[in-house]
C-alpha cells in the first residue's frame, strides 16, 4: 500500500470536502475538518504497525518512487526513517488537537479548517518526499495556508505580521532553490539520499573543483538561509513573535508545534548530510547565531507583557538548543559518540518541544476563552485557586518546558548539553545562562497569572471542563510517558543519528 501517499493526500482531500460543506453549514464543516484530521493519525499509525520495520529505523522504507519531469531533476520519490516519523507523528497529532481548539462560534470555521488541513498535508509532504524539487513543492505550499491563516482570522495586527511572515520565508526560500540550483548543475541530481552519499568523501567538492570551495560556501550560505529563516535562528527571527502573538492561537500551536519544526527537519535531512564541511568551516559564525538565539530569546521573554509573545520567544530559545547541537555536531574532531549523542539529543528535542509547545499555547487559548481574549500576564493573578484543574495541568506542561527530569523535556536538553559540552565546552556554559533565564521567565509568569491576590474579575471564571481535560489528558500523559521512558523516542532515533554523524563524514 503506498501509504506516504495516503498520509499526504488524505489532508488535501479533507481541505476540499471541508470547504464544500461550509457551504451549507460552518458548524458541519467544523466537525468534518476536525474528524478528518484524524485520519492521516489512524493511516500512520496502520503503517508504523504493518510497514516499517522499526528494528532498521536508519533506513529509509515505506519507498515509492515515479518519474515526474525528468528533464529538471523531478521525480515522485517519497521515503521515511526514524526521523521522519518524528514529524510526521508530531503534525499527525497536533493538528487534530489543535482543530478541536477552534472557535464553535467562528462564521468561517469552516474555512479555517480546510486550511488547516492544508497545511497539514503539506507538512507531511515536507517530512517524507527525498528529491529536493518535490519537497521544495510541500515546503512552499506549506506557506500559503498558514499565510491567510493568519492574515485571515489573526489579531489587530495581523495583516502586518502574516507579510512579515511571507516576506521572510519568501526570501530564505528564494536563496535556498538557488543554492540547490547550483548543486544540481555540477552534479546533476536533486536525489536528497545521494547527494549526502556524494558529500560523505568530498565528492561534492570535487565536482565543484578544487579550487571552487569558495563558491561551494556561498552556495551553502543560501541554502543556510531558507533553513535559518524557518526555525528561526538569529537574527531572522524577528517575524516569529508577532506571527505567534497574532495568529489565532490554535493556529499558533501548528506553528510551534509542527511548523517550526520544518527548519530544523532541513537542517538535519539536507543541510548536515550535504554541507557537513561547509558547518565545520562556518562554526566562528554560527556558534555565536545559535548561542544569541538562546540567551537573548530568553531575556526578551521576561520582558513580555503578552502571555502569547512569552511563549513565542520561549520557542525560539528551545529550537536554538537543537541548532547547537546541530552545529556541535559538525565540529567535533575526535570520537564521533559525542557527535551522536547531540544530534539524537536534537531530533528528541524536536519531538518533545513540539508536545510541550503546542500545549502551552492550547492552554493559553483557553485562558482566552474564558476572559474574553485577554492574556496579558497583568490582567490576571490568583488563579491557582479559582482554576486548580487548569493550573494543575499548565504547571505540568510549564515544567516540562523548564526541563524538569521525569517530564519529557528534560531529556532532549541533557543529551544535547552533554554532547555540546564533550565538544565545545566554552558554547554548553554560554548555553547554559538559557536555562537560567527560561526558569526566570516561566516562573515569573506562574506567579502573575497563578498566584498572589486573586483578581475578583475572575471569581467566577470556570474550571477545565471534562471535554477539556479529555482534549489536553493525551499531551499531558505523553509528557510523562516521554519523561520516565525516554527510550521509547531514543530506540529509533539513535541509530538515525550514528547515520547522519558517520555518513557526513
Amino acid at each position: 500500500m503506498p501509504w506516504l501517499t495516503s498520509i499526504t493526500l488524505t489532508p488535501f482531500a479533507g481541505a476540499i470536502i471541508c470547504a464544500l460543506a461550509s457551504r451549507r453549514s460552518q458548524a458541519g464543516a467544523r466537525r468534518i475538518g476536525i474528524a478528518w484530521s484524524l485520519l492521516p493519525l489512524l493511516i500512520a499509525l496502520a503503517c508504523a504497525l504493518t510497514g516499517f520495520n522499526w528494528s532498521q529505523a536508519s533506513v529509509i522504507q515505506c519507498v515509492e518512487r515515479h518519474d515526474w519531469i525528468t528533464g529538471v531533476g523531478a521525480e515522485y520519490f517519497v521515503g521515511i526513517d526514524g526521523l521522519g516519523w518524528v514529524c510526521v507523528l508530531l503534525a499527525a497529532l497536533i493538528v487534530p488537537f489543535a482543530s478541536a481548539l477552534t472557535s464553535a462560534d467562528d462564521k468561517q470555521a469552516g474555512g479555517m479548517l480546510a486550511l488547516m488541513l492544508t497545511l497539514q498535508g503539506a507538512l507531511f509532504g515536507t517530512f517524507t518526499a527525498l528529491n529536493f524539487v518535490h519537497w521544495f513543492l510541500y515546503w512552499e505550499i506549506a506557506l500559503i495556508p498558514a499565510f491567510f491563516l493568519i492574515k485571515q482570522w489573526g489579531g489587530k495586527n495581523r495583516t502586518v505580521a502574516a507579510y512579515r511572515f511571507f516576506v521572510y520565508t519568501m526570501v530564505g526560500s528564494a536563496a535556498m532553490l538557488l543554492g540547490m540550483v547550483a548543486v544540481f548543475r555540477v552534479t546533476g541530481t536533486f536525489d536528497l539520499p545521494k547527494l549526502a552519499t556524494l558529500a560523505e568523501d568530498g565528492g561534492l567538492l570535487k565536482l565543484f573543483g578544487a579550487s571552487s570551495s569558495t563558491w561551494l560556501m556561498v552556495v551553502f550560505a543560501c541554502v543556510l538561509l531558507g533553513f535559518a529563516v524557518k526555525v528561526p535562528l538569529f537574527p531572522f527571527h524577528t517575524w516569529l513573535p508577532d506571527a505567534y502573538a497574532e495568529a489565532p492561537t490554535p493556529v499558533t500551536m501548528v506553528l510551534t508545534g509542527v511548523m517550526s519544526k520544518m527548519g530544523v527537519y532541513g537542517f538535519l535531512r539536507i543541510l548536515l548530510p550535504i554541507f557537513h564541511a561547509q558547518i565545520g568551516v562556518a562554526l566562528p559564525v554560527l556558534y555565536p547565531l545559535a548561542l544569541a538565539g538562546i540567551v537573548f530569546s530568553a531575556w526578551a521573554a521576561m520582558a513580555q507583557t503578552d502571555i502569547k509573545r512569552v511563549f513565542a520567544y520561549s520557542s525560539i530559545n528551545h529550537l536554538g538548543y537543537c541548532l547547537l547541537a546541530i552545529f556541535a555536531a559538525c565540529g567535533n574532531t575526535g570520537a564521533t559518540d559525542h557527535a551522536v549523542t547531540a544530534v539524537a539529543g536534537s531530533m528528541v528535542q524536536l519531538f518533545n518541544h513540539g508536545i510541550t509547545a503546542s500545549a502551552l499555547f492550547a492552554f493559553v487559548a483557553l485562558l482566552e476563552r474564558r476572559s474574553g481574549g485577554l492574556r496579558g500576564l497583568n490582567d490576571f493573578g490568583g488563579l491557582r485557586a479559582i482554576c486548580p484543574a487548569l493550573a494543575g495541568m499548565w504547571g505540568i506542561a510549564m515544567f516540562s518546558s523548564l526541563g524538569l527530569p521525569g517530564l519529557n523535556g528534560f531529556i532532549g536538553e541533557y543529551l544535547i548539553f552533554q554532547g555540546v559540552f564533550s565538544i565545545s565546552p566554552v558554547a554548553a556554559a554560554v548555553a547554559s545562562a538559557g536555562l537560567l533565564f527560561t526558569a526566570l521567565f516561566l516562573l515569573g509568569f506562574w506567579k502573575k497569572v497563578f498566584h498572589g491576590p486573586a483578581n475578583p474579575r475572575w471569581a467566577c471564571m470556570p474550571d477545565l471542563s471534562l471535554g477539556e481535560k479529555a482534549l489536553l489528558l493525551p499531551s499531558v500523559a505523553l509528557m510523562f510517558v516521554l519523561g520516565l521512558d525516554p527510550q521509547l523516542l531514543m530506540s529509533w532515533l539513535n541509530p538515525v543519528a550514528q547515520l547522519l554523524v558517520h555518513g557526513s563524514r
